[in-house]
């Protein structure tokens, strides 16, 4: 199947307005995260508890329970802070989510204590057997612990890539391929500072697979680009390198289309507990998409004419 045919896109004359774009781009996000402190952690990392619950009234003429109803009572009951969103789901059911940053209140377990809250004054929209959908509680050490752990995961995968990348090619693809997965980590981490989402450990996994997901894709362009440097001896590097774009074009928008609609089909019906890996993961295949056609092999060029110069040296 084929998109595009005989392309002839001018990527690399256009270059500075594309870098412009994710400059742009990349210092919003760094602007939300110095406005909001820096990521909004979830309770893998900040500690507390996070319970889903099922209020769906029992009988069919049962009152519906709004958001604000749960927080009346919890704050009526000393259960302070505590944040609580509604569930879309596809089944038509009422579902909540409750998360705080405590794990006790006056030495009783707050999960135990906010499921009995909603027993007690909700008690036509609570079936026992469905109420506790979900629940996750981590303490505050464990949160550290784990926070510690999700930032040497990172720093040892791109460390991995950076060598692996140095290995296999030159060391201008390894400048551009790195400044690449740099510039959709940032663009990735501002959207869902803006977004409001919070880091959790699945949004660590998220991250790292993005980093991965980017790096196929360069590389296919990079090989391409290898390959025509030794075919089109004669061309100019600009013009190679917009020949080997335009020659992968097709490759990457299908198997970027194909990894978006799974990504997608997982974000819709994936439920809420692979709901923020999934919209990371959809952040990151569109960002790495682009990066890896309108970012990493422009950089290349960037970095050549660069080298030319200081070099004293005539470009082809």
């Amino acid at each position: 199947m084929r998109f595009f045919r005989d392309t002839k896109i001018d990527f690399i004359g256009r270059r500075k307005i594309f870098f412009g774009i994710s400059l742009a781009i990349i210092i919003i996000g760094l602007v939300f995260l110095l406005i909001n402190k820096g990521p909004k952690y979830g309770i893998d990392f900040s500690g507390g508890v996070s319970l889903e619950l099922d209020i769906t009234p029992v009988n069919e003429n049962g009152k519906v329970i709004e958001i604000q109803d749960v927080r009346d009572v919890l704050e009526e009951e000393g259960i302070e802070g505590a944040e609580i969103q509604d569930i879309k789901s596809a089944e038509n059911r009422s579902l909540i989510l409750v998360k705080t940053k405590a794990t006790e209140t006056e030495g009783e377990k707050i999960s135990a204590r906010i499921v009995n809250v909603i027993k007690k004054h909700f008690p036509d929209n609570v079936d026992p057997e469905n109420l506790i959908r979900l629940q996750e509680e981590v303490g505050p050490k464990i949160g550290e612990e784990l926070k510690g752990k999700a930032i040497l995961a990172i720093f040892w995968a791109l460390l991995g890539i950076i060598l692996y990348i140095w290995w296999r090619f030159e060391f201008t693809f390894g400048v551009a391929a790195v400044i690449a997965l740099f510039h959709d980590i940032l663009i990735t981490v501002g959207i869902l500072s803006i977004t409001g989402t919070e880091f959790s450990l699945p949004i660590v996994a998220a991250l790292l697979m993005i980093v991965g997901y980017s790096l196929n894709d360069t590389i296919v362009v990079f090989d391409r680009i290898r390959e025509d440097l030794k075919v089109y001896r004669r061309e100019s590097y600009e013009s190679v390198i917009n020949h080997s774009i335009n020659e992968t074009l097709n490759r990457t928008i299908i198997t970027s289309l194909t990894t978006f609609i799974v990504v997608l089909s997982l974000y819709i019906f994936g439920g809420t507990v692979i709901h923020d890996f999934a919209f990371a993961m959809l952040i990151g295949v569109i960002v790495g998409t682009y990066s890896s056609i309108f970012v990493a092999s422009p950089l290349m060029v960037e970095h050549f004419n660069r080298r030319q110069k200081k070099m004293g040296g005539k470009r082809k």
